[in-house]
């Protein structure tokens, strides 16, 4: 499984960086849409929707919210007031996970509801990161940076957890997590808030990127928890079986997102972002 695991990060690091990079915006939108898209239809099956026809229609709904964010995306008053609304339901819905103490099994009736909750979840993430790699010539950069400050803190996460690791974050809902772990990400964060003061300094000091990078790491320690919840009431160990080692598409973008929308709002509150 580890093998696995890391021959498939191997293959796609390098590319999917290379294309962030080097591709246009307009193709990178294509690209992070074909994920979103894999992601969505993961998502069908914990929102219990298994017959054909529904999975299509939730798939078009998906597929044309896409496509309005994507005629909107230049527009600045939108994506603030998309991004406000997702980062707000993601501080909401923090305070909900700290209190969750038991989760029950949904039936294997659709759930649509819960379909509404991935539409919600999946299509803020696209728009932030297309709306960063938007932003002229810093723009690839800045996606290719939030992405490795995802990695990072959960690498961190991991190896903190693994030596340190003894209260457990959320038992209930991910039982290898632990808050040392945490600890270890908002350290690896910290490390990444100052290259990024480096690499990028119209943003500000380490003062204002470093603490950008902390709130960035916390939310994807929020979206993981969140797909971890998802897929505890939908009653599946992972949400596909696309990515060797590594579950489904839903598996690898949960922190992101939940981090990426809290990194945009957060450059754009600080007039580094449009």
């Amino acid at each position: 499984m580890l093998a696995q695991r890391v021959l498939t990060a191997a293959l796609l690091a390098p590319l999917v960086a290379g294309g962030v990079l080097y591709l246009s915006t307009f193709w990178v939108a294509i690209f992070f849409a074909a994920v979103i898209m894999l992601a969505a239809w993961e998502w069908a099956r914990l929102a219990k929707i298994s017959t054909p026809l529904w999975q299509a229609i939730f798939l078009l709904l998906m597929a044309a919210a896409l496509g309005v964010a994507a005629l909107m995306i230049s527009n600045p008053v939108f994506n603030y007031w998309l991004l406000a609304t997702a980062s707000t339901g993601w501080l909401l819905g923090a305070v909900l996970l700290i209190r969750i103490k038991k989760i029950e099994r949904v039936s294997s009736e659709p759930d649509p509801l819960w379909a509404a909750v991935g539409l919600l979840v999946l299509l803020p993430c696209w728009t932030a990161l297309i709306a960063l790699h938007g932003q002229g010539e810093e723009g690839p950069v800045l996606m290719l940076f939030v992405l490795v400050l995802i990695w990072v803190s959960d690498s961190s996460a991991y190896f903190a957890g693994r030596r340190w690791g003894r209260v457990k974050l959320a038992p209930v809902i991910s039982p290898g997590k632990t808050r040392e772990g945490v600890y270890g990400a908002l350290a690896g964060a910290a490390i990444c808030g100052v290259v990024l003061a480096w690499i990028a300094p119209d943003i500000g000091g380490v003062l204002v990127t470093v603490p950008l990078c902390l709130l960035t790491c916390l939310a994807s320690v929020e979206g993981d928890l969140f797909e971890s919840l998802a897929k505890r009431r939908a009653g599946v160990k992972d949400s596909g079986n696309l990515l060797p080692g590594h579950g489904g598409v839903l598996d690898r973008i949960d922190s992101v997102t939940a981090a990426a929308p809290i990194f945009m709002l957060g450059l754009m509150l600080l007039g580094s972002g449009r």
